[in-house]
């Protein structure tokens, strides 16, 4: 079944910040036989595991019979540990992607025993871990592909994420008390709760700001929403795509991922300590970067600056020659234009490398 997944025990997990997760644990699913190439392919935001499975199979690069698929979930998605599934651990602990990463990689050596990876691709925060896998473990895999992400959160990402953590905060009367930061009650007071009323308003505002970033400005001229997607009109669209979405989630999970997102930079560990360009210069597996052109999120220019400070010769830019925005990489894969550019794309990149 695509949603079945299996868990692995981390113990009490420290993290890079401070604190700890007690008895943590990540959730995986695995595809292919341990003895084929690994491949580790990490989730997104809000993203469960079989969110991830749309990009895998035998008509694909990243079919089953040809790598051993690993698919990590972060914490905070629901699966891993996560507010929704511990809830005596509150306020929960602020993770980074250096946390998850480290913890993908006990996983994957310790309770998988595979010693080293063919590739680590992944879309959206996917992508950041990409990012995070190949300056934190530069020699474990020989390929990166990072689709629709980024390396370090940029100034203009992190105020969009100010308006994602905003529109819950507001519903239960406070606000942020600014990037990477908790919410303003929090901060003074201490944790308050979620009520049912107060997720539910929240998440519907988390979705209407969602609304005018996930896809483009030409996604909406075109009105995509309709002609592709099947929505009668705007207001269809933005309750019964958007507004579903988000109310399908968990408020705090959703807060927990977002800082996640907020406070990546892969140049925050050693032996970087901040120099950005010398994390890039850290990557040493060859790197696909496969932004889109009409990504409000992660737009080209920053992967072009990402490109331009690796060593010669290992990274690549390719742009999504698309009009659907950040979700020209996404899930669903909504978009078959655009999942077949990516996945050839990938199946070059594999095979001349």
């Amino acid at each position: 079944m695509a949603d079945e997944y299996q868990t692995y025990k981390l113990g009490n997990f420290k993290l890079k910040s401070v604190g700890e997760i007690p008895d943590a644990l990540i959730a995986y699913k695995t595809l292919g036989d341990p003895s084929l190439p690994a491949i580790v392919y990490p989730t997104w935001y809000s993203g469960s595991i079989s969110d991830n499975l749309w990009l895998t199979g035998s008509d694909k690069t990243l079919d089953p019979a040809k790598y051993y698929i690993i698919i990590p979930a972060l914490f905070g998605n629901g699966q891993s540990t996560s507010p929704s599934n511990t809830p005596d651990l509150r306020p929960f602990p602020e993770v980074l992607f250096y946390d998850n990463v480290k913890a993908q990689y006990e996983l994957v050596t310790k309770h998988l025993g595979v010693k080293h990876a063919r590739a680590v691709l992944g879309w959206s925060m996917g992508a950041g871990q990409t990012y995070q896998w190949a300056t934190q473990y530069p020699d474990f895999m020989d390929l990166i592909a990072p689709f629709c992400g980024s390396a370090k959160t940029s100034l203009h990402n992190q105020v969009f994420l100010e308006g994602v953590k905003s529109a819950l905060f507001a519903a239960k009367g406070t606000s942020s008390a600014g990037v990477s930061k908790p919410d303003l009650h929090t901060a003074q007071y201490g944790y308050s709760s979620f009520t049912p009323e107060t997720t539910s308003t929240g998440l519907k505002a988390l979705g209407r700001v969602y609304a005018g970033w996930g896809f483009s400005q030409a996604f909406y001229r075109e009105k995509l929403y309709e002609k592709v997607l099947g929505y009668k009109d705007l207001d269809d669209f933005l309750v019964n795509f958007w507004e579903a979405w988000a109310c399908s989630k968990n408020a705090e999970n959703m807060l927990v991922m977002a800082h996640t997102w907020q406070a990546g930079d892969v140049s925050q560990q050693e032996p970087y300590d901040g120099d950005f360009k010398k994390a890039m210069q850290g990557i040493k597996a060859k790197a696909l970067v496969l932004p889109a052109k009409t990504d409000l999120y992660f737009p080209p220019e920053d992967s072009e600056i990402e490109v331009e400070n690796m060593k010669s010769g290992i990274g690549e830019l390719k742009v999504f020659p698309s009009i659907w925005g950040h979700w020209a990489g996404a899930g669903p894969g909504d978009s078959v234009e655009d999942v077949k550019w990516l996945d050839d794309n990938l199946r070059e990149f594999f095979a001349k490398n």
